[in-house]
């Protein structure tokens, strides 16, 4: 009993001399209840609204000023028209809009009625749906509070409008999330690989005394997978385009070039973790750990960012699907160009750039 013992002992400290293993026992468990626990909500918060008031009195006052109290909605600022609104819907400033007719309160006094109308980016159906049923609750809500004090009964109807998705499909935003994911996954998970597995066969001393620059090394890595994910892309697009009828509006030369960009981003995170990893299982879960997780949770198409708490929506800042998730709305969704993506452009290529940088700088051209 007493070696069995110490062989359990033994095998104690052999576990926790180990740090990637405490890291993958431990790490791992604690990131994916944090992810799964604060990310993982449908409930919307926070929505940007802008409100047209044409009316300016006393009851559509108090709509704005109940709206704004409410925890769903922020209110940003008052627009003078329509045009301000689309405009500001298209670039991804504000979700939603709200705008009150003229004579708003002398229609419920005399007619006892009266409409707004409610503008929605539907690209994103699931959050389209929920932040216009949450506006309609607190118009009716306002309804009821009013027809109390006036002691009479007054309707407000809401008419909704859903932009650039008007019939819901679930397509415009799943086309989109699919390909930041596929692309990501496939390029970090195939590319952390790459040289471990040279590690593990005992080739990479070939390599490494070969005439061969430890750049050129790393690039014969990577381009088979960058021309794998190219193909990827164009069976994505073309599978959204003639089998969910969802066409790209936007310029298909840039919506490929921003996808190159990506795809070099993934790339150089993947051959970041194949150059600090001695073995594929290593690897591989350290993409999981790294970037699966955070690719699914964070990149905003399948949980609203905008709803986490402020650690998790600053973590999303360092996930690269979650600026070209948006590029690709932009572009493939609404049509717009470069412009209007410029930032998210411009991040990406200083991630690119970054990771391409610690890369090389991380490849040993000695083997220890």
């Amino acid at each position: 009993m007493n070696q069995f013992l110490s062989f359990i002992h033994k095998e104690f400290l052999q576990v926790f001399r180990d740090k990637k293993t405490l890291l993958m026992l431990f790490g791992l468990p604690i990131a994916q209840i944090i992810l799964f626990g604060f990310a993982l909500s449908n409930e919307v918060q926070n929505t940007t609204l802008v409100v047209v008031d044409y009316a300016k009195d006393v009851a559509s006052q108090q709509l704005i000023n109940k709206i704004d109290a409410s925890k769903y909605f922020k209110v940003k600022k008052s627009y003078l028209n329509y045009n301000q609104i689309e405009s500001s819907l298209k670039e991804g400033d504000i979700k939603l809009a709200l705008i009150i007719p003229a004579n708003f309160y002398n229609d419920l006094l005399h007619l006892n009625k009266a409409q707004v109308r409610v503008i929605a980016d539907a690209s994103d159906p699931n959050n389209a749906t929920t932040v216009t049923n949450y506006i309609t609750s607190i118009i009716k809500d306002y309804q009821s509070q009013l027809a109390q004090n006036e002691s009479g009964s007054m309707m407000i109807m809401p008419e909704i409008r859903m932009l650039y998705n008007p019939e819901l499909k679930s397509a415009p935003n799943f086309v989109p999330g699919v390909m930041a994911l596929v692309l990501m996954l496939i390029c970090t998970l195939m590319t952390s690989v790459s040289i471990v597995r040279e590690k593990e066969l005992g080739t990479m001393e070939i390599l490494l005394v070969s005439p061969f620059k430890p750049i050129f090394i790393i690039f014969s890595k990577a381009i088979p997978y960058f021309i794998i994910s190219l193909v990827n892309l164009v069976i994505i697009l073309l599978s959204s385009v003639y089998l969910l009828g969802l066409p790209v509006k936007g310029s298909i030369f840039l919506l490929f070039f921003e996808s190159t960009l990506f795809i070099i981003t993934s790339l150089s995170i993947g051959l970041i973790i194949s150059t600090i990893t001695n073995s594929q299982q290593a690897a591989l879960g350290a993409t999981q750990m790294i970037m699966m997780l955070p690719a699914m949770l964070l990149t905003g198409f399948m949980f609203p960012i905008e709803n986490m708490p402020w650690a998790l929506r600053v973590l999303s800042n360092i996930v690269p699907s979650r600026w070209y998730f948006i590029i690709v709305k932009d572009v493939m969704l609404k049509g717009l160009g470069f412009s209007a993506v410029w930032k998210e452009t411009l991040i990406l290529a200083g991630m690119s750039a970054i990771f391409l940088y610690i890369c090389i700088r991380n490849f040993k051209i000695r083997l220890s």
